[in-house]
């Protein structure tokens, strides 16, 4: 089942499955961050406010705003 990164709950881990957006510039900037097609990701904190949210990927820890996160697709969700 897919959905949108920002779905996922502190601890919880996907795959990244594809990155939605027409948005030339946001596609590659989302892609250089390491957020690309088949890597492991996990939700490791989400501000009180919603935004931002922190993401273990490729290696990292990275802060990404609501806005940028809502283009990330994500499935195979492992529960906490």
């Amino acid at each position: 089942m897919e959905q949108v990164l920002t779905t996922l709950k502190p601890g919880q881990q996907a795959v990244i499955t594809r990155l939605v957006t027409d948005n030339d510039t946001m596609y590659l900037k989302l892609m250089e961050m390491g957020c690309t097609p088949g890597e492991a990701i996990a939700m490791e904190r989400i501000a009180p406010l919603g935004d931002p949210i922190v993401v273990s990927v490729s290696g990292y820890t990275l802060s990404l705003r609501k806005e940028e996160a809502m283009h990330i697709m994500v499935g195979n969700i492992k529960l906490n």
